[in-house]
């Protein structure tokens, strides 16, 4: 698990190792335990180290491999990396360490682009062909682990984050409005390849990308899931279901705790991260290191669910920790949660997530999360109104659930020059909708929200906020395998008991009913679910800071009637408007981008 970047150039130019340095410098708390760069013409490759897999300096990057003419970095972890290797040793392949990134780096070899559809993990990297000077980067399915790129003159630039390609220079920072639109509207989610932006983008989920050296580009989206009944499932009673779901997810739990260092559990006190806990009990586990967090409660809304997460921990023996955050505390990791996002993520979670995997990093360096369940067994409440809908509605009724705001609502509150003249976002909704291989308005809502929301939402906020104390993060909801077992799960069945009914029936053979019959729970955050105090104050002097006014987001008045009324407007999904304007621009300003 680590932070990668580099320069590829493509007019005869010499790589600039100085830009790829200023990139690792940036990237230093993804990876607090080593650096590497390598040059060679018109490449270059930077690496910051997380050790996870081989302590030793066997396993540093960039990794080279003279005899095949192959240099690499690569991001992540392979877990099924043992038996890939003892195949590849079976064809004659010799190793040189025992890290995962090796193997990745002989299985291109040995199988090329393809190698991807071998590998059960999450991944971002990049092979430096010798002999072609063709570089290849490949991203995972889910897009677990990210990859951004810039193209300049004569010359691309690729980083674990986009805060690392600013720093290196030469990246056009205007905005760009379609960007904005979705992150207005579409709660903050900008699918790839965009990025808030224009000069930045991001290479696709589940994408294998070549570039030849003179700077031609071609694109293999390797994999996308099905969300249709499958014939060989034909026939399946309830109960059925509950054991496919429950082997599937236990086999993606025991996956991860593939590890040279221990594995903790970020629990949270419901029903997904509790799953994992127990799933990891029944595997044996003694002395599970488990973590929960809560903050201090501002009037009536409560800043923990201790008292789910103590049931977990009590009935499974965990050796558990109970991370209290003060309010002043809070504030004080603002500007942290910030300064590490990749891109402006408007979910109070970040924050929290933040603070916690401060805590918790100096206990373990790796944890199992939660995260995901709910997009891909139906756990939001904007998916039960899709149930049975014609597929002519489907579009409006998901909209009416999740989108943050009309079209003509944003022409009321953007400055004229950022609008696009269309409603982009509820295009992007329509486009996906109408692709095949989704059966009713539940399956296509579940794979918008697993292939796209969930990627620049929830997941990226994890990775963001963990890799920003040198924290892994691995999400056994979005092994691929297991996800394509929800995708074909009748949507009858995920929409049982108000969502996620099937992994509700499941967890009954493995959690306590306490945990898996209470009302569904979010990451509380009270000190900034309403804006009062320091935490209002900061907001405004954002907003009316002068690199605020010079850039011209917002209409004045609409600025003027969010601070006037700092929490009465909100968006489809409750979230604070001022904050989510204040966020960008609070995001914009801590990153240097004028």
């Amino acid at each position: 698990m680590c932070g990668i970047s580099g320069e590829v150039r493509f007019d005869g130019g010499v790589a600039d190792m100085a830009a790829v340095a200023a990139m690792c410098d940036q990237l230093q708390r993804r990876g607090p335990d080593g650096s590497g760069g390598w040059q060679a013409g018109p490449v270059a490759l930077g690496h910051r180290r997380l050790k996870i897999i081989d302590l030793t300096d066997a396993g540093a990057q960039p990794m080279v491999d003279a005899e095949l003419g192959l240099t690499m970095v690569f991001n992540g972890i392979i877990y099924n990396y043992k038996e890939l290797r003892a195949e590849l040793q079976g064809a004659g392949y010799r190793f040189f360490s025992t890290s995962d990134t090796e193997v990745v780096l002989k299985a291109y070899h040995r199988w090329g682009a393809a190698c991807v559809e071998r590998f059960l993990g999450m991944f971002a990297f990049v092979v430096v062909e010798r002999d072609t000077g063709r570089v290849v980067m490949a991203r995972d399915r889910f897009g677990i682990k990210p990859l951004y790129l810039s193209r300049g003159p004569g010359r691309l630039r690729f980083a674990s984050s986009l805060p690392a390609l600013v720093r290196a220079g030469g990246v056009d920072t205007s905005i760009d409005p379609v960007a904005l639109h979705h992150y207005m509207s579409f709660h903050a989610v900008v699918p790839a390849p965009r990025t808030i932006l224009a000069g930045v983008g991001k290479l696709p989920p589940a994408t294998v990308r070549t570039y030849e050296p003179d700077g031609r580009e071609s694109d293999w989206e390797y994999w996308r899931p099905v969300h249709e009944r499958r014939a060989d499932l034909a026939g399946l009673r309830p109960e059925e279901w509950q054991e496919r779901v429950l082997e599937s997810l236990r086999v993606a739990v025991r996956r991860r705790m593939v590890a040279d260092v221990p594995v903790g559990v970020l629990l949270s006190g419901g029903i997904d991260s509790s799953m994992v806990v127990g799933l990891l009990a029944e595997e044996g586990q003694k002395g599970l290191a488990t973590f929960s967090i809560g903050f201090e409660a501002v009037g009536e809304r409560a800043g923990d669910e201790f008292v789910y997460s103590d049931v977990v921990a009590e009935t499974f023996g965990t050796d558990h920790h109970r991370l209290m955050i003060p309010s002043a505390d809070v504030h004080a990791g603002l500007d942290g949660a910030i300064g590490a996002m990749a891109e402006p993520q408007v979910s109070h979670d970040a924050v929290a997530f933040y603070l916690l995997s401060q805590q918790v990093s100096q206990h373990v360096k790796v944890v199992q999360s939660g995260q995901g369940a709910d997009e891909v067994m139906a756990g939001y409440d904007w998916y039960p109104p899709l149930d049975g809908v014609p597929a002519d509605q489907a579009v409006e009724v998901y909209a009416r659930g999740f989108v943050d705001r009309t079209h003509d609502e944003l022409a009321r509150q953007l400055s004229a020059r950022w609008l696009t003249s269309e409603d982009v976002s509820r295009a992007l909704i329509t486009e996906h909708f109408a692709r095949p291989g989704a059966d009713t308005a539940l399956d296509k809502a579940l794979r918008l929200d697993s292939t796209i929301m969930l990627v620049d939402d929830p997941v990226k906020r994890v990775d963001n906020m963990t890799m920003a104390w040198g924290l892994e993060a691995r999400v056994p909801f979005l092994d691929h395998e297991f996800a394509e077992l929800a995708a074909a799960v009748p949507p009858e069945l995920k929409l049982r008991h108000g969502g996620k009914g099937v992994l509700k029936d499941a967890a009954r053979k493995v959690i306590p009913a306490d945990v898996i019959d209470r009302p569904k729970g979010y990451f509380p955050v009270p000190a900034i679910t309403d804006l009062h105090g320091d935490y209002l104050a900061t907001v405004r002097a954002a907003l009316r800071a002068p690199e605020a006014r010079e850039r011209g987001l917002f209409r004045p008045e609409y600025v003027d009637r969010l601070l006037a009324e700092p929490n009465a407007h909100r968006t489809t999904l409750g979230a604070n408007q001022l904050w989510q304007a204040g966020l960008l621009e609070l995001w914009l300003q801590r990153h240097g981008i004028s």
